[in-house]
């Protein structure tokens, strides 16, 4: 099969770039550089011959239709997206263009490329989603793929349009695709702005460790390296006009993660005082949803795919990862936004 990735250069494309590379998939990355890709994150599959890069925009058309006239993939797989709601706070217009134009033009090109090659059966076009445009759940309860769609935050909700987009080319225009929507990944090569990483670079370096309000919300803690498994066992066995719901069945608190990290690093890098004494409570986010859970009843009963990580294990694996590639994130510190409080606008 030939896969056509967008966004390959990111945090969670770039884990399934790596993996299906291995695999043996032939991949085309299609991505636009923009501030949170990161070259490097896919460099041990760069030279690989099943391997090929096309820097484009997926707002490009032309573009577009140039790369899939060039490399005819058997599926595409779009996880380009703009991701970090404290930005959508303060510049919504980059979420609005790239999640939802971004979206409409990706299958545009897709639907001319699928009807020019006579409409085959066993193109698939994936859309990759997240679990936050159902909001926000009380103590109990789980999203399922019947939840209603509640977004929050600009992010959440340009996520929630560009889904709709995916359903309605499958309905109105029979486009095959498949649609997943996912819980918080955290792992290797994740972009260090979001919480997990922005608690072990504050760590290494002795600064404040910043938790939003208490620490009360809580999120589903997926591996991205399951999530690139699951993700490749939808595009292949997933239903047509199906979604799955992808969760890594590790529900924790904020609070609790971060102490967790601080106790995986007081035995790796011990300090003169526990890495915990630099926690600090500090305002909460704008609309912070209280509490996201996944059902993944139906990835495992029709797929059978479950997580193989635990929250523990995957914390211990991601701040080792951390520890072992300085270079990697050193690298990234000094990009627009990162190291500093963003989302505090409104």
């Amino acid at each position: 099969m030939k896969l056509l990735v967008t966004g390959g250069a990111g945090f969670i494309g770039s884990a399934v770039v790596r993996l299906a590379v291995e695999r043996g998939y032939d991949v085309v990355n299609l991505d636009a550089l923009t501030y949170a890709a990161c070259l490097d994150n896919i460099a041990s599959v760069a030279d690989d011959p099943r391997y090929a890069f096309e820097h484009v925009d997926i707002r490009d058309r032309p573009a577009l239709a140039r790369v899939l006239a060039a490399h005819e993939p058997d599926a595409m797989m779009h996880l380009a997206a703009e991701s970090h709601v404290d930005r959508s706070i303060d510049g919504p217009g980059d979420f609005i263009e790239t999640n939802i134009t971004g979206t409409y033009c990706l299958l545009e090109a897709a639907r001319a490329f699928w009807e020019g090659k006579g409409r085959p059966e066993a193109f698939r076009f994936h859309h990759i989603s997240t679990d936050e445009v159902f909001g926000s759940l009380g103590d109990t309860g789980q999203f399922t793929e019947e939840t209603p769609y509640a977004p929050n935050s600009p992010y959440s909700a340009s996520k929630a349009a560009s889904d709709h987009l995916v359903r309605a080319w499958h309905e109105t225009y029979g486009l095959p695709v498949v649609m997943t929507n996912c819980s918080n990944n955290y792992g290797p090569y994740h972009f260090p702005e979001k919480l997990i990483p922005v608690v072990i670079l504050n760590a290494f370096a002795g600064k404040p460790i910043p938790v939003y309000g208490q620490g009360e919300n809580v999120r589903d803690w997926l591996y991205v390296e399951d999530h690139a498994d699951a993700l490749l066992t939808v595009l292949e066995r997933g239903a047509v006009g199906r979604s799955y719901n992808i969760g890594g069945e590790n529900e924790a608190r904020n609070i609790d993660l971060v102490r967790m990290i601080c106790t995986i690093l007081d035995e790796k890098r011990p300090g003169q005082a526990p890495h915990a004494d630099l926690i600090e409570f500090v305002a909460d986010r704008p609309g912070h949803d209280l509490r996201y859970a996944i059902d993944p009843s139906r990835i495992a009963g029709e797929l059978g795919w479950r997580p193989s990580v635990t929250l523990e294990q995957g914390l211990e694996k991601t701040v080792q990862w951390f520890l072992d590639n300085e270079a990697w994130w050193r690298a990234l510190q000094d990009r627009k936004g990162v190291g500093h409080r963003l989302g505090v606008t409104a």
